[in-house]
């Protein structure tokens, strides 16, 4: 059992850096096991004080510290498990430290450490100071130059941020590279790689004209893998300098691929670093989900350049400037590239997924949190996604032109500071002339808000009037909220399902659309000019990240799902009539005649040949059953939710039998593979028609899955194939994963998916299947996306499976995390949420996963990491 309670960091704590660091010398000699790093620092006092200098630094073994040339002995410095302390030093000065480093036995994947045998880092957001002594905080800025130095034959490449100023051979064996980063950066921004790796080499004209180099590196023989996101990547760069202005301001800009990465991808200043996963793709081994991600993270790490890069956060609290402001940068160009409809749902069901769970539960916090024991904690969905959405609705509130005239006051006034939310927020209320002081609510609030809507039309005077109320629950310390601007899209439909156009409040003239804001606890609105008794399509767009909760007749959702122009809320409408009648079922008030005039609507629906491929497939898609199950809370019984899902989707299969096989034939790939959004669509579409018919596993329907499995010219259906098979089980879907593993065993990323299907297959051997897994010899549980794949595959997407009355899913979860924080506390964190929200189950299971909590929290040598998630859920 600890007997040490860590301490939480405060924002309200925040004090300036003592010392400055102006310029930075770094000599690294690379071995294994005894990096050997000599760094020369340029340091000054910052502001009127006589503290010490003290410098952050984990396992290293310190060899030498000298201030302007002279050595100091061990007296005149201190060191301690986590820090390098220098007493009595100068107003300015020259310090240099030369240390030793293990990055060999790096389990932790921060700092320096060794991937598939190359050398390569993670220093977001404290790994610096496993590298160097070194004050590891956003808002020291520094210029760097570093000089890297290896064996030539084991290392052919030698890489760091920056543009290359030299570089040659040495003796022994060995040689050098020589770079420089003209542009203060912060210390979690540093990056270094060296290895054998194949390299794709392109370039980019900017706007201005400049010509810019462009490599991406990846293992030897991969390099036809990253021509995709090549392409990603100079379309990246020219939608940013269309959209925001923001030309790339280096002459090189690369990009390397690693196989162990506790992360997505790191946005290092010229040097990007990604987790193979999100780099690697052709048609044989990668989805057109696989292709989407890249596309997207391709463009945020990218457009990290200024938003994080040219300006970064003053500490880690404001985490939200950098993420949350990327976030929506990367879903707007997304947006672009593959639809504004198809995006918008996607964006939102993550959303809903991830951060509206994490907001009802006990790990709750605000976009800008107060406090933290470990900042890696904090990469939540609240930072990133709620962050994007906070950044959308303020574009929404100012509208396009002065949303835009705010960001470019935002990057003129920062350019090269490292700076808060509040600097952020001013840039728009400068230009716009508002006063934007109750918006930081959103950022300072945890919760999301709860919208009721009630509307009451009189034909007479064509009058509709909506009263509105917003209320947030409590969160973990935060009992008393303050009400936060909601902007609310909306339009009209008559019982026909035709546009209706009304006249806003402080409107001049009619029009189908308009926006209000609520502000208040309460407020009321009048629309005039409404000439039939309308049916209210509100929030559309998802215009606020909040719930709505209306009194619309269930008849005005059946005529926004067949008619509504805005396709987010024809899409709702669907979702919200299912996910009803999906929760009625699972509380044992079943409703067969609603669910087959569902079916019916739906199939009306599906069948409108103008709708395009990728939304019609969002359309056959029903709510997901952990959204179901937060829906369902406080008693929340995830089998019941599952079977009442499984008897919704078998009705449907049954009423649509022949639509769905029209679909599941007419959209089948034609021709050669292409990732665009077009033919990604028709693939999706065909898939999750596949996926329905499933439900109801006739003999025609398993030969027709084996069929579009055995058939399957890409990796896409092959996996669409799959995820049918797996919904029907037995025999066919065990030959299907093993047809699958023969040919594919020697791919990676391609094994990752076959275990991923796997942990998400439902039925009473799942944990069974699981279990076995983990035995498995392609099973590393070092290996971060293995280990992804498996454990969080099972923990949070089948929900039926890990919530097992027995409680042997919540004890499988807790030695997973207690094994793996031994050696990764990064990634054994990550885990924990399944168990956190204990509180929205059954009291029976929720009692078991406590249990489980409590015996993590009790383990000797539990890390930071796992301990404040822990305990918070405890909490």
């Amino acid at each position: 059992m600890r007997t040490d309670v860590p301490q939480p960091i405060h924002l309200a704590d925040y004090r300036p850096p003592a010392f400055l660091i102006d310029e930075v010398e770094l000599d690294v000699s690379l071995e294994p096991s005894a990096t050997r790093v000599k760094a020369r620092l340029k340091v000054h006092r910052h502001g009127r004080h006589s503290e010490p200098l003290v410098l952050d630094g984990v396992r290293l073994k310190l060899e030498r510290v000298a201030v302007d040339g002279q050595a100091l002995g061990e007296g005149r410095y201190h060191v301690s498990d986590d820090s390098l302390t220098i007493p009595g030093v100068p107003e300015a000065f020259t310090l240099e430290t030369e240390v030793v480093i293990d990055p060999e036995a790096n389990t932790h994947l921060e700092g320096l450490y060794m991937s598939a045998g190359r050398f390569c880092t993670q220093c977001e957001p404290e790994g610096f100071r496993k590298i160097t002594y070194w004050p590891d905080r956003p808002d020291v800025l520094s210029r760097f130059t570093v000089r890297m130095q290896a064996s030539k034959a084991a290392y052919p490449r030698l890489l760091a941020n920056g543009n290359l100023i030299a570089s040659g051979d040495l003796e022994g064996g060995r040689h050098f590279a020589v770079w420089n980063d003209p542009f203060p950066k912060p210390s979690y921004l540093f990056a270094m790689v060296a290895g054998e790796l194949d390299v794709l080499r392109d370039s980019f004209v900017t706007m201005t004209g400049r010509k810019v180099d462009l490599h991406i590196y990846v293992d030897p023989g991969q390099a036809s893998r990253a021509i995709y996101a090549m392409d990603a990547l100079k379309r990246s760069m020219r939608w940013d300098e269309e959209a925001f202005g923001r030309e790339y301001d280096l002459d090189l800009f690369m990009i390397v691929a690693v196989r162990d990465f506790n992360f997505g991808a790191m946005e290092n200043k010229g040097l990007n670093i990604f987790n193979s996963s999100l780099l690697l793709a052709d048609a044989d081994t990668a989805t057109d989900a696989n292709y989407e991600r890249i596309e997207s993270v391709i463009a945020h790490e990218y457009f990290h350049n200024w938003t994080g890069d040219r300006i970064t956060c003053r500490d880690w609290f404001q985490l939200c400037l950098k993420e949350g402001l990327t976030v929506f940068r990367d879903q707007s160009f997304s947006a672009d590239q593959r639809g504004q409809a198809v995006q918008r749902i996607k964006d939102v069901r993550a959303l809903r997924a991830r951060q509206f769970a994490e907001d009802s539960g006990p790990l709750a916090h605000p976009v800008r949190p107060t406090s933290f024991v470990k900042i890696d904690n904090f990469y939540t969905a609240t930072v990133y996604e709620k962050g994007a959405e906070v950044i959308r609705m303020l574009k929404t509130l100012l509208g396009p032109e002065q949303f835009r005239a705010g960001m470019d006051l935002y990057f003129e006034r920062w350019d090269g500071t490292a700076t808060t939310v509040e600097s952020f927020i001013e840039c728009f209320a400068e230009v716009s002339a508002r006063d934007l002081s109750d918006f930081f609510n959103w950022y300072n609030q945890a919760g999301t808000p709860e919208v009721r809507l009630e509307q009451r039309y009189d034909a007479a005077s064509r009058t509709l009037d909506l009263e509105l109320s917003q209320t947030i629950a409590p969160t973990p310390g935060q009992a008393d909220k303050k009400p936060v601007p909601i902007p609310i899209r909306i339009g009209l439909l008559d019982q026909d399902g035709r546009a209706q156009d009304f006249i806003a409040p402080g409107a001049d003239a009619a029009s189908a659309e308009a926006l209000i804001t609520l502000n208040e606890p309460r407020a009321s609105f009048r629309l005039t000019g409404v000439d039939k008794p309308p049916v209210l399509s509100a929030l559309r767009g998802f215009s606020a990240p909040v719930k709505l909760k209306t009194d619309a007749r269930p008849e005005d959702r059946y005529v926004l799902l067949a008619a509504d122009p805005d396709l987010f809320n024809r899409w709702e409408a669907g979702q919200s009539l299912a996910q009803e009648l999906i929760l009625a079922r699972a509380k044992g008030q079943a409703d067969a005649e609603g669910e087959a005039r569902f079916a019916a609507a739906l199939g009306r629906a599906v069948a409108d040949q103008s709708a395009e491929p990728a939304f019609t497939a969002l359309l056959l898609q029903l709510p997901e059953e952990p959204d179901l199950a937060v829906e369902m809370a406080p008693a929340a019984d995830p089998a019941a939710i599952h079977a009442a899902r499984d008897a919704l989707r078998a009705t449907i299969a049954r009423a649509l039998k022949a639509e769905l096989e029209r679909l599941h034939e007419a959209q089948a790939s034609p021709g050669a593979f292409s990732p665009d959004a077009d033919s990604a669509g028709r693939r999706a579409l065909a898939n999750s028609a596949l996926e329905l018919l499933a439900a109801d596993p006739t003999p025609e329907v398993i030969q027709r899955a084996q069929r579009h499995f055995r058939n399957a010219a890409n990796m896409t259906d092959a996996m669409g194939g799959l995820e049918a098979l797996k919904l029907i089980g037995g025999e066919p879907f065990e030959q299907a994963l093993e047809d699958f593993y023969a040919r594919w065993r020697n791919e990676p990323l391609v094994v990752d998916k076959w275990f991923s299907v796997q942990a998400r297959a439902s039925g009473p051997e799942a944990l069974g299947r699981v279990l076995g897994l983990t035995a498995h010899p392609a099973f590393d549980q070092k290996t971060p996306n293995r280990l992804r794949a498996l454990v969080a595959g099972f923990s949070q997407l089948n929900p039926a499976a890990f919530h097992d009355p027995s409680g042997a899913g919540y004890r499988f979860l807790a030695d997973q995390i207690l094994a793996v924080d031994r050696f990764n506390p990064n990634v054994a964190a990550r885990l924990i949420e399944p168990l956190g929200g204990f509180r929205r189950f059954r009291p029976e299971l929720a009692d078991k996963m406590k249990a489980e909590l409590e015996r993590i929290l009790a383990a000797e040598g539990l890390s930071k990491n796992v301990y404040e998630l822990a305990s918070r859920a405890l909490a």
